[in-house]
């Protein structure tokens, strides 16, 4: 049991892209809740256990407020971040985050975007023809990864695809671990002014996507480019993550990729075990509102928590052999999409686009093959969503 404050671990170990830090596994192993020392003094806590994080995650006592939270980063010492502004509702709690969240819900239902299959398909179809005619080495990251969840989400949104590297630029600096508050403020207001020149427009000629209803709605034009600017940022980035570090992880054992071909339930279940083994969003925080009793321990009103999703989902009290990439593991419950209040809104369509993007990859090329030494795959530093910056692959 550890009994003193540790400091967080971020680094990853060398050799080991797809695990947490191995010191992080070994404070989980001692205690799902441990002191944690902050850089600017602060006395908070570390949540490793699966059970612990997911208590937090749906506790209404702790709060999604940047502005309460200490960061466990150097650097970040006396840096507070600004409220958030209307419509930024991933910072916002109970009853203001559920307005907004009740409004958009709405547009992001199942049945929605299962209907979106066949033209993810087409998408996806488009892509690997695409590499089929480039031929290898090429970089899965860019050929395919990114512009299958890039191409959707514009289209849902109806947000213009060749405005792309504007709007990509401002979503790396977003979710940036190394990028300020201020640069985060500032990202967020260049990705929200983009988004609000379309707001204005769509009021004027609405369009028949997820932008246009949202007009039609009560939400002001700054709520409406706060909002859009989340679901765009968000569509952008996590699912383009897991299709590259998922795909770079399948092919390091040859019977994982071969099980993508093996129907859709297979894949269904190989996607929910890679949201848990891979967890491309480890970390997230919450700051108690009040004293707290949890695992046996108070936390105190005004502490922030930090919550090692990763570590959680790979919490052997939950998963057998947790660090085992396994594709026919049913992987229920796993954390790789959040829990409560603020669970991830655009699960469902992360879903269909990687039950797409996975067996059609597989299927059209059986052979794919990492084109550089695994240990050459470069990994994305300084970034909340963790993946890699480019995979390069043949056949």
């Amino acid at each position: 049991m550890i009994e003193s404050a540790v400091d967080l671990p971020t680094g990853r170990t060398p050799g080991c892209p797809f695990d947490p830090p191995a010191e992080l596994t070994r404070i989980g192993a001692a205690a799902p809740l441990t002191p944690l020392r902050f850089p600017d003094g602060h006395d908070g806590w570390l949540a490793t256990g699966y059970g612990t994080v997911r208590q937090v995650l749906a506790d209404p006592r702790f709060s999604s407020r940047g502005e309460l939270q200490h960061s466990p980063l150097p650097g970040f010492e006396g840096v507070t971040a600004p409220p958030a502004r209307p419509g930024d509702f991933l910072k916002m709690d109970p009853p203001e985050h559920t307005r907004y969240r009740k409004l958009v819900a709405g547009r992001f239902t199942t049945r929605r975007m299962a209907q979106l299959t066949e033209r993810i398909e087409l998408v996806a179809a488009e892509h690997l023809d695409a590499m089929e005619r480039h031929g290898g080495p090429i970089d899965l990251v860019t050929a395919y990864a990114q512009p299958i969840p890039t191409t959707v989400i514009c289209e849902l949104l109806g947000v213009p695809y060749a405005d792309r590297g504007r709007f990509q630029a401002d979503a790396a600096r977003l979710f940036g671990t190394d990028t300020a508050p201020e640069g985060k403020h500032e990202a967020f207001e260049s990705l929200s002014g983009y988004v609000r020149d379309l707001v204005t427009a769509k009021r004027a000629a609405p369009t028949d996507d997820v932008l246009s209803e949202l007009t039609t709605t009560d939400l002001t034009d700054d709520e409406l480019a706060a909002v859009g600017g989340l679901l765009l940022a968000a569509g952008l980035d996590t699912t383009a993550n897991v299709i590259a570090l998922g795909t770079f992880a399948l092919l390091r054992r040859p019977e994982r990729w071969a099980a993508l071909r093996g129907g859709p339930d297979v894949v269904d279940t190989a996607v929910e075990e890679l949201m848990r083994y891979l967890t491309v969003v480890p970390v997230l925080a919450r700051v108690a509102l009040e004293d707290v009793e949890l695992d046996g321990h108070v936390v105190g009103a005004g502490s922030t928590v930090v919550l090692a999703v990763a570590a959680a989902n790979r919490d052997p009290a939950r998963f057998t052999d947790p660090h085992v990439l396994d594709p026919h593991r049913a992987a229920v419950g796993h954390l790789g999409f959040g829990h409560g209040p603020h669970f991830c809104l655009g699960r469902q369509l992360a879903r269909v686009e990687m039950r797409v993007a996975f067996p059609a990859l597989a299927a059209r090329f059986p052979r794919l093959r990492l084109a550089v030494a695994a240990e050459d795959v470069p990994l994305r530093e300084g970034a909340d969503v963790h993946g890699v910056t480019a995979l390069p692959v043949t056949w």
